[in-house]
């Protein structure tokens, strides 16, 4: 069984990567493995830590549904995001790691995400980017 690891953060671009991880574990049969990573440190007090946490549970209940053997990870390594995505997909052997992508000012669109570039760049299987909603 393959396996098919998601980026998923709790905004419109991570509920369109975590849908079509879905759609393509259910396709692939592969376990998905949904990965929620901070990296720490004065962002992330008791409660967003706390709602982080309610957060992935309500992924949790999704899944649970949809019949597809999954895992849900959120970690906190004061690691960036990117580095803990490749990791896990590397560690599981993954077949595809899916992502969002957010939409960017005039500015902005002069450089992608620098957790989506490298992501992109760096993972030794094929990565899926999705828009989020509007």
């Amino acid at each position: 069984m393959g396996t098919v690891v998601v980026g998923y953060v709790p905004k419109p671009e991570g509920e369109a990567a975590l849908a079509t991880a879905i759609d393509e574990a259910r396709l692939r049969g592969a376990k998905l493995v949904v990965v929620n990573s901070h990296r720490g440190g004065p962002d992330l007090d008791r409660e967003a830590a706390q709602e982080a946490e309610a957060e992935l549970a309500a992924v949790e209940s999704r899944l649970a549904g949809t019949g597809i053997e999954h895992e849900v990870r959120h970690l906190i390594r004061g690691f960036e995001p990117a580095e803990d995505l490749i990791s896990i997909a590397e560690a599981n052997d993954a077949e595809l790691i899916v992502i969002g992508l957010r939409r960017r000012s005039p500015v902005g669109k002069l450089i992608l995400g620098s957790n989506a570039q490298r992501i992109l760049l760096d993972a030794k299987c094929p990565v899926l980017a999705v828009k989020g909603g509007a």
